[in-house]
């Protein structure tokens, strides 16, 4: 899948396509013109609680699993599902994160993800597509 990862204090290029940030907060001292955001997708990235725990414990395995869980919620989804659908309609999507961190940190986790790396939540993205498809013809009578 055409998924990269870059910093928001990076400079933009033209070869990002679609930069989407996955971040909760706007990134400190970045201009909205200078970022050239597409899409700011709030609900991907992890909760309050989890952020600050994953700083106080830096246990990156543990975070992902977590991390994972939280993309379940139906806000999640329906930001995931946005992200699906970007990069099946353009060449190009990067994940854009603030973290100074570039190895740890949920644009990483996100990447793995939709890269395939990782099972997709079941209540989300193609999963969820799937799943339903299999359960009503399931109830149909045969």
């Amino acid at each position: 899948m055409p998924v990269a990862i870059k910093r928001a204090y990076d400079k933009a290029s033209p070869s990002d396509g679609q930069r989407v940030l996955v971040d909760r907060l706007w990134p400190r001292g970045v201009k909205k013109t200078q970022a050239r955001i597409h899409h700011w997708l709030k609900n991907l990235a992890p909760s309050e609680a989890l952020r600050k725990w994953f700083h106080s414990s830096a246990n990156w395995l543990v975070f992902k699993k977590r991390y994972f869980k939280e993309l379940s919620t139906d806000d999640a989804c329906a930001d995931l599902e946005t992200v699906y659908r970007l990069i099946n309609e353009h060449a190009q999507v990067t994940l854009i994160y603030a973290s100074a961190d570039a190895q740890h940190n949920n644009a990483v986790a996100l990447k793995e993800l939709l890269d395939g790396m990782k099972k997709p939540p079941s209540s989300s993205g193609p999963a969820k597509t799937a799943a339903a498809s299999g359960r009503v013809a399931k109830r149909r009578p045969s």
